[in-house]
C-alpha cells in the first residue's frame, strides 16, 4: 500500500518519470524502419541510445499534453514549462535551436547535442501515429528526409547516437553525433 501511494505522489510531483522506459514494440519498430530506410543509401546502423530514447519519450508525451500551449507560429520542437528542462518556444527560423539541441543534457548524461525530428497528427489528440506514418511522413518532407538520410547540411554529421519515443499521436527521434555515456539497447 505504501508503495503505490508512493508511485500515485511521484506520478503527480513528476508525470514525466512514467513516460521513459524501455522502448514500446512501436518504438523498436520505428527504430528498425529507419535503420532499414538508411541501409537502402548505404548509410550506417545508428545504435539505440538509452539518453536519447528517454529524451524522446519525454518529448512526445510533452507534444501531446501540452500541444495546445504551443505559440502562434511554433511547431513541434517546442517544450512546454510543465517539465524539468527549460521552456522552448521553437519557431521555423531556429532562433531557439540551442534550446531544443540542449536538452539531452538537461535530462540525461547525454552531453552532446540532439537534434529532433518530429511526426504528430494536429492536434496529436485527433489520431495514433504509427511507426510507418512516421516514417512515410519524415520521408515526405526534405528537411527531416535529410537528418535521417545526412544529406544537406547534415551531410557532415556522423550520427552515433539515436532514440525513439512515440506517445499516442506523436513520434519523436532524437539523433546524436556523440556516443551515449548511458548505453545503447540491444534489439535482435
Amino acid at each position: 500500500m505504501k508503495a503505490k501511494v508512493l508511485t500515485i505522489i511521484l506520478g503527480l510531483i513528476f508525470p514525466f518519470a512514467y513516460v521513459y522506459s524501455q522502448p514500446t514494440q512501436d518504438e523498436i519498430q520505428l527504430y528498425l524502419l529507419i535503420m532499414d530506410y538508411r541501409a537502402q543509401y548505404e548509410l550506417p546502423h545508428i545504435p539505440f541510445s538509452v539518453s536519447l530514447t528517454q529524451v524522446a519519450q519525454i518529448h512526445a508525451k510533452d507534444v501531446y499534453d501540452h500541444f495546445d500551449e504551443i505559440p502562434a507560429g511554433c511547431n513541434s520542437h517546442s517544450w512546454s514549462s510543465h517539465g524539468p528542462w527549460q521552456r522552448c518556444d521553437y519557431y521555423p527560423d531556429h532562433r531557439n535551436s540551442k534550446l531544443m539541441w540542449s536538452k539531452p543534457s538537461e535530462l540525461t548524461e547525454y552531453k552532446g547535442n540532439g537534434y529532433e525530428i518530429c511526426h504528430y497528427y494536429n492536434p496529436p489528440s485527433t489520431g495514433v501515429c504509427t511507426p510507418q506514418g512516421a516514417l512515410d511522413g519524415w520521408k515526405s518532407s526534405s528537411g527531416h528526409n535529410a537528418v535521417i538520410l545526412n544529406i544537406g547540411k547534415w551531410c557532415s554529421k556522423e550520427w552515433k547516437a539515436i532514440g525513439v519515443g512515440m506517445y499516442k499521436g506523436v513520434a519523436c527521434v532524437w539523433f546524436g553525433a556523440e556516443d551515449d555515456p548511458a548505453g545503447f539497447y540491444v534489439i535482435k
